[in-house]
């Protein structure tokens, strides 16, 4: 058993004994062990499981469930924002004397304050509102006997502590649990998933380098990749053009500002082993924070590349510890005869030749599709959009398959809430984006358009309240409906031996109808299943809502097709 799953089934198993009878869960990724462990447990009749798909309402109904019925209930949550959805609850049951427990999945703190994706500082994020506060401590393998007489000790401390049993006052309590990877059970593969690769015993990560904090006296070496993550625009179209100088390819997220200079489907070229164990660049030199793809993090893990950040702040992102010099853009040369002088043009040319092999692949499959899917959709809404549209970007699958599908293309401004990567407030975002890029342009000059899943709509459903007087925006929204947590399906949790726990807390199907949602908030709302009708919908102006309806099984499918297809696509090549 992994250290993961097994502090995660001591707490349940300790929470069940000390009288837990109802638990709640809003579905996430690094929460994936607790959650596995209730739904378990719940199964054996040991708990009542309640499971939300927006942390806020599950807070506040483990708040209710615990005024009711004077028992302590647990509100379990993923890392980065949705752990600051729980404080209004905490808030209310620290006021009302209420025992409200706040288990919040998190990161381990080797990636705290390194820019990793969906990490905070949570150990102590309620401050004063809570009776007690503790960072867990990353489970680990080999100390078993004591780490479970260490959790039993500490969940029933929690509970006696939230109960206030000796205090006469209680109250919430807060329990941040790190994990490391695996999160799931059994013989889950870790090869694939990030930074840990090769330490399945969670042994800690050493940091072997030190990063150099000075400017680059020369420009570095020809077989340069540059990556280029969420970043101010004007850093990221000075590295799509240092790039153009230097003659070295661009994989670009495209909310970087370099999107439009990146190779095509730069996360399917890195994720073919044998392709790039022959085109891997010398140094990969890092602007911005690159969250969006695993390959790109197991490229910057790769001790045989070397690592160099360009970062605009005193902070800047490391999430593999592999940095190795931290500065400013070098400053471009190029020959007399406007030749790079480092540039390495065959290798530039075989990534190049390779991203355009891999295109037709994908393209030759999403073609072959008999309706929309969310692939499709992506590929085809990038395309469809007039010069200078606004595209906001959700978290999750959509800005996935943007990165990993679409034609980078230029004469769009794409952002997305890339921070700590939540889904949370995203229509509040766009509305907001969308009202400021149309200022002073005329109707259908400067569109605004969101591409978002049911899920992060549904989380921000307020955010399409416009009430009186106020702007609406020429806005519409895209939504992709696959009933639920469809990102899972093509992750670890999605694997067939997980089949029994997977619809209740990842999968969590809401089973409403969009449209009527969308119209009952005053929103027009259209449902299309073609790309003719996705075009039609796209030119009917906002404020809008477009449903696209899919499948979350299919379109795990079609991802492992893909990566197939990208790999057979490079061999042949």
């Amino acid at each position: 058993m992994n250290p993961s799953t097994a502090l995660a089934r001591v707490l349940v198993d300790e929470l069940a004994r000390g009288g837990v009878t109802d638990a709640v869960v809003a579905p996430g990724s690094r929460s994936a062990p607790v959650a596995l462990a209730l739904a378990d447990a719940e199964r054996d009749g040991r708990l009542t499981l309640h499971v939300r798909i927006d942390e806020r309402t599950a807070a506040f109904l483990a708040l209710g469930l615990a005024k009711a019925s004077g028992r302590p209930v647990p509100v379990l949550t993923t890392s980065g924002t949705a752990t600051a959805h729980l404080h209004a609850a905490v808030l209310e049951a620290d006021a009302a004397g209420v025992p409200l427990l706040a288990l919040t999945a998190d990161r381990p703190p080797e990636l705290r304050d390194t820019g990793a994706n969906q990490t905070i500082a949570q150990p102590g994020l309620y401050g004063g509102a809570v009776r007690a506060a503790v960072d867990v401590g990353v489970p680990e393998a080999g100390r078993e006997e004591a780490q479970n007489r260490y959790w039993r000790s500490l969940v029933a401390k929690a509970l006696l502590v939230a109960r206030g049993a000796l205090s006469g006052d209680p109250g919430p309590v807060h329990l941040n649990l790190p994990f490391r990877e695996p999160l799931l059970p059994e013989d889950a593969d870790v090869s694939t998933v990030g930074p840990w690769a090769g330490r399945p015993d969670g042994a800690p990560w050493t940091d072997g380098s030190r990063a150099t904090l000075v400017q680059r006296t020369d420009v570095g070496p020809p077989r340069t990749l540059v990556v280029v993550g969420d970043v101010p625009p004007v850093l990221g179209r000075a590295a799509a053009e240092l790039a153009a100088a230097q003659g070295w390819p661009v994989v670009a997220e495209p909310s970087s500002g370099a999107w439009s200079a990146s190779v095509r489907g730069g996360a399917l070229l890195l994720g073919v082993p044998g392709w790039l164990a022959a085109h891997r660049p010398e140094r990969v030199l890092v602007v911005g924070r690159p969250t969006l793809s695993r390959p790109v993090s197991a490229l910057l893990a790769d001790p045989a590349v070397r690592v160099e950040t360009v970062s605009a702040a005193p902070r800047w992102p490391d999430a593999g510890r592999s940095t190795t010099w931290v500065g400013g853009l070098p400053a471009p040369r190029v020959a007399p005869g406007g030749t790079p002088p480092t540039a390495d043009r065959a290798w530039r040319g075989a990534w190049c030749a390779a991203a355009d092999r891999v295109g037709a692949a994908v393209d030759g499959l999403l073609d072959a599709l008999p309706g929309l899917t969310a692939g499709l959709l992506a590929r085809d809404l990038i395309a469809a959009l007039p010069e200078g549209a606004l595209l906001v970007l959700g978290s999750s699958t959509p800005v996935r398959d943007v990165d990993r599908l679409a034609v980078p293309r230029a004469g769009l401004t794409v952002l997305a809430n890339r921070g700590v990567a939540g889904i949370d407030g995203t229509v509040s975002t766009a509305v907001g984006a969308a009202l400021v890029h149309s200022r002073g342009h005329f109707r259908g000059k400067r569109r605004a358009f969101a591409l978002l899943g049911d899920l992060t709509l549904l989380h921000d459903l307020q955010g399409l309240l416009v009430g009186e007087g106020e702007p609406r925006p020429d806005l519409t929204l895209v939504v992709p409906d696959n009933d639920g947590g469809g990102i899972f399906a093509q992750l670890e949790p999605g694997q067939p031996r997980y089949e029994a726990g997977y619809r209740r807390v990842f999968g969590t199907p809401h089973g409403r109808d969009l449209v009527a949602v969308a119209e009952a908030l005053g929103w027009p709302a259209d449902r299309v299943s073609s790309s003719a009708g996705l075009r039609d919908a796209l030119a009917a102006g906002g404020p809008r809502v477009v449903v696209v309806g899919t499948d979350q099984r299919a379109e795990a499918e079609l991802a492992a097709a893909l990566r197939s297809a990208a790999t057979e696509a490079l061999s042949a090549g």
